[in-house]
């Protein structure tokens, strides 16, 4: 495993693991996972040298959380557990987001339990909540810090502004942000701050929700109560268009005699040192071909034909429905 930082401080793996797809999300999100597959896995993963990973208060919610902390338990000095809070939770369910300094608290109270540690390492913000000023999430965030139950602050799917506003008020050491060989938008204004500032930038779904793997090849991959059969970029209209790009990602794999995935991953290590991507994994068998990422090395050749390729803007469809694009890049 090769190793990253973000911010000035914060050591990483170049790869960390986003345990999403894990215990606690059910057959829509990817399929169903089993309890000790998730728990192999993340075995898996320490054993491999990966140290940064990813979940948050509404996968499951709570139980991703719980899983996670089972996994660690006893080894816990050596691993970046990141979290995330930031959505109103009403009987399980998501009913809003929900910032205010008072659920920023309890919010991080509760994942501390659940993970069973005494302090999270990076503490994101899930998504902007536009009825609260960032200034005053933030601070809230900071006084965890202060207190000894936060070490780093981060950001997911804010917009230029607030990331401004917020680095203000206390370093941001992440944002968590979708980005991909298909979802480039993040290059236009995005990423040039979390440059500028020395923000570290953890792209989620890096592989474009396993379209770039190639491992699907029409929709009648998914099982039926796959989300993914209603997402824009899945669409019978989109599909087949989005097909071509997989179809140069695996002539560069084969060229390198690895996996797509691995060249989709590889690619986003290639965009700066300060690019930590999180692929999603809850078994062992696509965790190993996804770590194995860190190896590969493209060649100038091959960035130019991935760029020709996937363009900014070049993917058919939204990346999200109307609603959930109402809730970033605010």
């Amino acid at each position: 495993m090769k190793y990253r930082k973000l911010g000035h401080e914060l050591e990483v793996s170049a790869l960390g693991l986003g345990c999403m797809p894990m215990g606690g999300i059910g057959r829509a999100m990817y399929g169903e996972a089993t309890t000790a597959e998730s728990l192999a896995t993340i075995d898996r993963a320490i054993e491999l040298g990966v140290t940064f990973f990813d979940t948050a208060e509404v996968y499951g919610p709570h139980i991703n959380e719980e899983l996670l902390g089972q996994a660690i338990r006893g080894r816990r000095d050596r691993l970046v557990i990141a979290t995330k809070f930031g959505f109103a939770l009403e009987d399980g369910k998501v009913t809003g987001v929900n910032s205010r300094p008072d659920n920023v608290r309890r919010a991080c109270e509760g994942s501390l339990l659940r993970l069973g540690i005494d302090t999270i390492d990076l503490f994101y913000q899930h998504r902007v909540d536009p009825d609260v000023p960032i200034e005053e999430t933030v601070g809230a965030m900071a006084n965890l810090v202060q207190e000894g139950k936060v070490r780093y602050l981060g950001l997911s799917e804010a917009g230029a502004e607030t990331i401004q506003r917020a680095h203000k008020t206390h370093p941001i050491a992440a944002l968590q942000s979708e980005y991909s060989l298909w979802e480039r938008s993040i290059e236009e204004e995005i990423l040039p701050i979390c440059q500028d500032l020395d923000i570290g930038f953890v792209p989620y779904s890096p592989l474009g929700r396993g379209f770039l793997t190639g491992q699907i090849t029409s929709r009648d991959n998914l099982d039926p109560e796959d989300y993914r059969l209603r997402d824009p970029r899945y669409s019978e209209k989109n599909f087949n268009s989005n097909l071509k790009l997989v179809d140069v990602v695996k002539a560069v794999a084969d060229r390198h005699g690895c996996s797509a995935a691995q060249i989709a991953l590889a690619w986003l290590m290639a965009q700066g040192d300060f690019v930590v991507p999180i692929p999603g994994s809850k078994r062992r068998a696509t965790l190993e071909d996804s770590m194995a990422a860190v190896d590969v090395s493209l060649t100038s050749n091959d960035l130019d034909e991935l760029e020709k390729a996937a363009p900014v803007g070049g993917t058919s469809g939204p990346r999200y429905g109307e609603a959930m694009m109402s809730m970033v890049r605010l």
